[in-house]
């Protein structure tokens, strides 16, 4: 594997943007925004030590947290839209963004965490192959919400070490309703198998924290309990029983979630109690659950 090869070939797929399953064509390269609202420039909206992921992920020491703005999707019932959807950020040039990974290293995080990079692949591959010359060690984590195009995650092989990607929905009708895209489903569902592919299993040292692997979450919208349990359906058939789950019940409205009757509300303890129950009918014994 040639990462500088594949590095350019990843800003090669932004000159008529082909990086997200989206394919919107613009020449990003040259400044033009896409779908995604972003152009060619790295806009970062906080970097921190993060200790709210889950336990592997968190450790002791926490998650060196980047969130990246602006998004492939539109979710309407997004918890982080005033970064994902409105845009909040600052520019960071490339040796900028390598500079925050290594400050966030020194401050004794177990890992790098990208939230929403889709649409960053080509700057954050760039960057994460200086920043290990430079002497980053730590793992790499994409924290990515499920709809990935696989030409790019095939690019950024080796360059990713831990995948925590949703998986959204089961139902196409509901991913257009509330993300914007009419094949979620589909897409999903063979960027999970890549990265499961690549990374494999959630592979965890003596002292219980992640360093490789594929983590996936879920998180129990109301009035959608068919779409959680036919979405846990397909980890247990199509990726294993062993893969780790992160079932989420911190649901609560937000950005345009109230223009819908069933996402105005929030989620039942009758509802997760389903959820909890497919999980464990479904044999996947890995991962978390929350509490509401």
């Amino acid at each position: 594997m040639n990462v500088e090869q594949n590095i350019d070939k990843l800003y090669k797929m932004t000159e008529k943007c082909e990086i997200c399953p989206r394919k919107c064509g613009v020449s990003r390269i040259k400044g033009q925004k896409g779908l995604c609202r972003t152009a060619d420039k790295i806009f970062i909206a906080s970097h921190n030590v993060h200790m709210g992921e889950e336990p592997p992920i968190t450790g002791t020491k926490g998650s060196g947290t980047i969130f990246f703005s602006n998004c492939v999707l539109s979710c309407v019932f997004c918890q982080n839209y005033p970064i994902s959807q409105l845009g909040n950020g600052k520019e960071v040039s490339i040796d900028g963004f390598v500079d925050i990974m290594l400050r966030l290293q020194d401050k004794g995080v177990h890992n790098i965490n990208f939230v929403t990079p889709t649409h960053y692949s080509a700057q954050i591959a760039k960057a994460v192959y200086l920043a290990r010359q430079k002497g980053l060690e730590i793992p790499v984590l994409s924290n990515n919400s499920g709809y990935e195009n696989i030409e790019t995650l095939k690019l950024l092989e080796g360059l990713i070490d831990i995948y925590l990607p949703d998986i959204k929905y089961s139902d196409n009708n509901i991913a257009f309703k509330y993300s914007g895209v009419k094949d979620y489903v589909e897409v999903n569902r063979e960027a999970l198998k890549e990265m499961k592919r690549q990374t494999g299993d959630l592979k965890l040292k003596d002292d219980g924290i992640a360093y490789k692997g594929i983590l996936v979450r879920h998180l129990v919208l109301p009035g959608n309990i068919e779409n959680t349990k036919n979405s846990l359906k397909f980890i247990t058939e199509e990726l294993s029983k062993e893969t780790f789950v992160s079932l989420m019940a911190q649901y609560h409205t937000a950005h345009k979630s109230d223009n819908f009757p069933e996402l105005s509300k929030s989620l039942t303890q009758d509802e997760y109690n389903q959820a909890l129950y497919e999980l464990e009918n479904l044999g996947l014994e890995n991962g978390w659950q929350q509490d509401i």
